[in-house]
């Protein structure tokens, strides 16, 4: 019989954490594909680092919101926050499921449309539409939610000029019970200025007040403020129906609902903490339904989520560069993914997971990007088997703001890539090039011969 090779004896930290119905948490686990696909070949195929899309999880998650809120109230419709992710390829999957297009920025509006949304299925929020932009939205029937009396002034200017009757919604924000208050952007409830603006749309005779529309927080974690809130935008559409005699279509809650990422900081996996959809979908559909409004007049409930349907259907695969030693003798892992295309490593703890089978030890260690910035910090400690150069890790929950929010700092943006509900991968945005990235530069004539 061989003799076994040596192996050293090694202690192991156990970590029980918060319990299951099943038990404690295992220790790391290899994660060697995503819905099928193996991480060497997507990363054969496409490169290191590559962003990864699951279609099926997209599409899974949708489903799953629209049901919740949907089997609890009559008129429900989502409309996709594209700043969440932009990506064609993207936005198509949840406008294929139904969803509307719900954009804060010009650049975002002529994307909706390029999609082939229409204009009326198109919410402009934002608080700095242009002329041209106003013009563009009423021409297209667009709905505009007005975040400021100088934008409401705007749009009873052009209203003069052009045939189409202006469709808007006021945004609101008010006191919730979380803070600091998200009092930045639109009109506040407690001192009058929403109803001000309201009661100023309705006596212009140049608007069509169609909503009211709120936008609370982000990664909410609780679900009582979406209470409050829905509550305080009832009572609005409810004083307009009896006060001004003109009915809301329309009640919009915004998103902020959170994914089950670990913020920093939190005492608990966020996996065992954040409200599930269900939740926050019980509070607002029964504050609406118990408000009072006859069935006639129950107004359609719209939601922009967007973190929460797809922070999970995303992962960045990678790899190692090299180990070394802080002074303090800690462990450190380079990796070649940075902050400039992993934003949200500055919210989140993020799981991170060896692509490949590996040796039982785990030992604390620190990662890090490949830039040359000493806040290039994926993981400040987070115990992983010791993995060699090459070797290959898959960053979980990265669908939400790092494609929208990355920068081209340092080294070039890379692929994404989808994986469809047949284990098919689509290529949905190419690695950048130098030539792309210099295409808009200019050179002046005294400054292109260099001596």
């Amino acid at each position: 019989m061989e003799k076994l090779p040596y192996e050293k004896p090694y202690i192991k930290k156990l970590h029980g954490g918060v319990m299951n119905k099943f038990g404690g948490r295992s220790g790391v686990q290899p994660v060697k594909s995503i819905d099928g696909v193996l991480v060497r070949t997507l990363i054969e195929n496409y490169g290191s680092p590559v962003f990864v899309l699951s279609e099926k999880q997209i599409r899974k998650n949708y489903r799953s919101a629209y049901r919740a809120f949907s089997t609890r109230y009559p008129k429900v419709q989502f409309a996709w926050s594209y700043k969440t992710n932009y990506l064609k390829a993207v936005c198509q999957i949840f406008h294929q499921e139904g969803s509307w297009a719900e954009v804060v920025s010009g650049f975002e509006y002529q994307k909706a449309i390029g999609n082939g949304i229409p204009g009326n299925k198109i919410i402009f929020n934002g608080p700095g539409k242009s002329n041209d932009e106003l013009k563009t939205a009423i021409e297209n029937d667009s709905l505009i939610h007005i975040d400021h009396f100088e934008e409401l002034n705007q749009l009873l200017a052009l209203s003069e000029e052009l045939a189409n009757k202006p469709r808007v919604a006021i945004r609101v924000n008010m006191d919730t019970g979380v803070y600091p208050l998200w009092d930045r952007f639109g009109f506040n409830y407690e001192n009058g200025e929403a109803w001000t603006a309201l009661s100023k749309v309705v006596d212009s005779g140049k608007l069509q007040l169609v909503g009211l529309h709120c936008h609370i927080g982000t990664y909410m974690l609780t679900t009582d403020a979406y209470g409050i809130a829905a509550n305080k935008l009832c009572a609005l559409a409810f004083n307009c129906q009896t006060q001004l005699n003109h009915k809301i279509d329309y009640i919009d809650m915004g998103g902020g609902f959170p994914s089950t990422n670990t913020l920093k900081g939190a005492y608990l996996p966020g996996q065992d903490t954040v409200p599930s959809v269900d939740d926050f979908a019980e509070v607002i559909t029964s504050t609406l339904l118990n408000f009072g409004f006859a069935n006639e007049d129950l107004p359609t409930l719209i939601l922009e989520s967007g973190r929460v349907l797809i922070d999970d259907a995303g992962y960045l695969l990678g790899s190692v560069i090299a180990n070394k030693r802080l002074s303090a003798g800690k462990k450190a892992l380079i990796v070649d993914f940075g902050v400039n295309i992993l934003f949200t490593s500055f919210w989140y703890e993020h799981q991170v997971s060896p692509a490949q089978d590996f040796m039982p030890h785990t030992e604390n260690m620190a990662i890090y990007g490949p830039l040359c910035m000493n806040i290039d910090v994926i993981r400040e400690s987070i115990n992983l088997p010791l993995l060699n150069p090459g070797d290959h890790v898959v960053v979980h929950k990265v669908g939400a703001y790092n494609m929208t929010q990355w920068m081209q700092f340092i080294t070039l943006r890379p692929a994404v890539v989808l994986i469809d509900e047949q284990q098919r991968t689509h290529l949905i945005r190419s690695n950048e090039t130098l030539a792309y990235i210099e295409e808009q530069e200019l050179v002046p004539t005294h400054l292109k011969n260099t001596k």
